[in-house]
């Protein structure tokens, strides 16, 4: 921890990087209090994560492949108040 810094981007949307190597390790935005969005590329394997959500499919790039079996929206995470997922 003694390597984390935050960095405020906007009023509403902070970044948490290493002060070290300047890798973004994860971010949260203040309407979104209960998702931390982790940069997983960041973590040692095996991580144990998989993927359970996909947001701004819409802008998806042509070398991307959305996956059908997933929860995929074309914008923004939708609002789920205080609970994660219904």
């Amino acid at each position: 921890q003694n390597t984390l810094v935050w960095f405020q981007r906007t009023p509403t949307v902070r970044y948490g990087f290493c002060s070290v190597c300047g890798s973004t390790l994860f971010w949260e935005a203040a309407d979104k209090d209960s998702i931390t969005s982790i940069a997983a590329g960041t973590l040692d394997q095996p991580t144990g994560l998989t993927t359970v959500l996909a947001i701004w499919a819409e802008g998806v790039s042509d070398f991307h492949c959305l996956d059908n079996a997933i929860e995929t929206h074309l914008g923004d995470v939708p609002d789920y108040g205080n609970d994660s997922r219904p």
